[in-house]
């Protein structure tokens, strides 16, 4: 304790207190920082220092290391006296605050070379004493760059056809953006200067081609482009194209006409007809040699055109042959003429085939709905003539009658034996044969039968027919006129129309009766009496029809179905 009494301990204490108490950096935080920079662009060199509690910043100092170790002044500010710049620096750094003892940052507007080096930020305070930041500048300087291009002739030897070059800290690299076959060469020399050269053999098909300079920088975010196109000049290449590939006597308005390419442009055409001079009426403008009459047989020869710029000539020869055969048709018309000729009668042929195949194919729709239509009136027509010759056919109604089919007519005929009877094949043989039904077996030999039986049914529709139109003009219903009996055949029975009659209304109800006997007759009128006596009455000496829901109107003429 005694010890810290003494003035020894008392100094050291005091400097322990004021050691805790002391500042510190906030810009730059590290003790060396690396900058870098462009020339002829602003630098920044930070450096702020807070003050502590009871600490004061006496003065702020910029130094710069020199490359032997010692130090160059570069700008210095106190507190009360204020700022002062030194030697070279003079008029070319600034604080970047109006305060530099609060804010020590270091400006340099225009940046040079010879600003790249080690600075140091010396900050002297009360009563903590001095504090320094040491900053690593590094300058870079953007790449100057220019290209030179070289004017090829087609034919030269194999030389340099574009250089590029260029300056810069670091050092830039170059290199080329083409298609065309070529090398290329770089050199450095000392200052950070680069160049390159492109060589090639010159050809015509390389004018023009794309031949670019690309620079490379570390300052730069893409390389530079610096665009060229190749330029390789070449002699005319002359060429003759005519108006016409007929030359014949009498042709009007002929001409030819040179075109030469070549670099630069040709502006001398000559034309010439060889071993002779050019026929009279005959005229060379510009490229063109026009025939201002019409074409004679002595206009035939050599011609010739020829072409010059200032690296060569171009010739080229075109024989014309006058012949005496006149022009064709499409002789003189121009080749997109004719083809639009062409292409249009070719349309016009396909649109009037397109015409004929749909009046063909109309024509044959038409046709065959008419035969479809007359097949369905004659299969209508057959259809009708098969029900008037059938057996199940009833005149009177116009409609199909439930009746017995043949094979049951037959069957009938096997229980009821009825003397002449030819239709049915119990009057054929006396024990027809039956199948597993019990039905009558129709042989082969029973043909001419069955025709016969045909036969007999139209003739018996016929007589009924002829009958109705007998009851029309008596006066009285059909149903009421009895048929005949039929000897010698037999009549197949059939079911009463319930609809009409009550009890034995329809003729047709005698075919039920034996026509053998003798008392036929007497029965028919006794039934023909009973039938006037239900249907009709007398009134002033005259029969008329009684009203009734069910009677049978007959036509007056006959029914055609």
């Amino acid at each position: 304790m005694e010890s810290i009494r003494t003035p020894a301990g008392i100094l050291a204490l005091l400097f322990l207190t004021a050691s805790c108490v002391q500042g510190d950096f906030v810009e730059p935080l590290e003790s060396v920082t690396f900058l870098r920079s462009l020339t002829e662009s602003q630098t920044r060199l930070p450096c702020r220092y807070k003050e502590a509690e009871g600490e004061k910043v006496v003065q702020v100092t910029w130094q710069k290391e020199l490359p032997g170790g010692s130090k160059e002044q570069v700008i210095t500010a106190h507190f009360t006296d204020g700022h002062t710049e030194f030697g070279r620096y003079s008029g070319r750094v600034k604080f970047e605050s109006t305060n530099p003892t609060a804010d020590s940052t270091l400006l340099i507007p225009i940046t040079e070379d010879s600003d790249e080096g080690s600075y140091i930020c010396h900050i002297s305070t009360f009563p903590n004493g001095n504090f320094e930041r040491r900053i690593a500048l590094t300058v870079w300087t953007l790449p100057i760059s220019s290209l030179d291009a070289v004017t090829l002739v087609e034919g030269q030897s194999y030389g340099v056809a574009a250089s590029c070059r260029a300056v810069g800290r670091p050092v830039p690299r170059l290199s080329w953006d083409t298609e065309l076959p070529g090398q290329s060469q770089n050199y450095t020399s000392e200052g950070g200067s680069v160049s390159s050269h492109f060589s090639l053999h010159p050809l015509r098909y390389m004018n023009g081609k794309k031949l670019d300079c690309l620079v490379w920088h570390p300052g730069l975010e893409k390389p530079r482009r610096i665009s060229n196109k190749v330029e390789v000049q070449y002699p005319p290449d002359a060429t003759i194209s005519s108006s016409t590939d007929h030359w014949h006597v009498g042709l009007e308005k002929a001409e030819l006409t040179c075109k030469g390419g070549g670099l630069p442009i040709p502006h001398n055409i000559t034309w010439i007809r060889k071993g002779e001079h050019l026929p009279d009426g005959v005229s060379a403008i510009g490229g063109k040699l026009v025939f201002g009459r019409a074409l004679r047989a002595n206009d035939s020869g050599m011609y010739e055109c020829i072409v010059k710029n200032t690296i060569g000539v171009g010739k080229f020869e075109y024989l014309i042959a006058i012949t005496a055969e006149q022009k064709g048709l499409f002789q003189d018309v121009e080749k997109d003429k004719l083809i639009l000729i062409i292409v249009g009668a070719a349309a016009g042929v396909v649109v009037l085939i397109l015409i004929v195949v749909v009046v063909l194919v109309s024509r044959m729709y038409k046709k065959r709905t008419r035969h479809l239509k007359d097949q369905v009136d004659s299969f209508s027509r057959q259809a009708s003539m098969r029900k008037i010759n059938s057996e199940d056919f009833d005149m009177r109604s116009g409609n199909d009658l439930t009746v017995r089919t043949r094979s049951r007519h037959s069957l009938m005929s096997a229980d009821h034996t009825y003397k002449g009877s030819q239709s049915t094949l119990g009057g054929k043989w006396a024990h027809p044969a039956t199948d597993d039904l019990n039905r009558p077996v129709v042989w082969e030999d029973s043909r001419e039968c069955l025709k016969a039986e045909r036969e007999e049914r139209k003739r018996r529709t016929e007589s009924y027919v002829k009958s109705s139109n007998m009851s029309l003009d008596s006066g009285l219903p059909s149903s009421l006129v009895p048929v005949k009996p039929q000897q010698e055949e037999y009549v197949a029975p059939k079911e009463p129309d319930l609809n009409h009659l009550q009890e034995r209304d329809s003729p047709l109800e005698a075919d039920w009766v034996s026509y053998n006997s003798a008392d036929d007759e007497e029965r028919s009128n006794q039934y023909l009496s009973s039938m006037l006596t239900h249907y009709f009455y007398e009134e002033n000496g005259k029969l008329r029809p009684r009203p009734n829901g069910k009677a049978i109107v007959v036509h007056t003429r006959e029914q055609i179905i």
